[in-house]
């Protein structure tokens, strides 16, 4: 798993690449725990090259938005990919995430 992030003016991007499993999940959690820290509250996490997701993943994604949430922030998704969709679907997650079709618009929606 690769994790690469940019920071915009009000909006940090965390683009994720290779495979979200129990091995890589808690990596992705402490590098979204660090830009909560930092104070940014507003996330987009572009999910395009990731191409497994596992139940850790999805945990350290629902642990983050609802860290941010609290502070009136948000974690928002940007380009699944078809078999991360299928999974946050199926595990129920779509109704609590915002996803965008892409990295531009989901960072446009804060």
């Amino acid at each position: 798993m690769e994790i690469a992030t940019q920071d915009f003016k009000r909006v940090a991007v965390m683009a994720v690449s290779g495979r979200v499993d129990s091995a890589t999940a808690p990596e992705l959690e402490s590098k979204l725990r660090e830009l909560v820290d930092a104070g940014k509250t507003q996330i987009v996490l572009d999910l395009r090259n990731v191409e497994y997701m596992s139940s850790a993943g999805l945990r350290a994604m629902v642990s983050t938005l609802k860290a941010v949430k609290r502070v009136n922030g948000d974690l928002r998704l940007a380009n699944p990919s078809p078999r991360v969709e299928e999974v946050l679907r199926l595990a129920g997650l779509t109704s609590i995430f915002s996803i965008h079709p892409s990295q531009e618009e989901a960072v446009a929606s804060f």
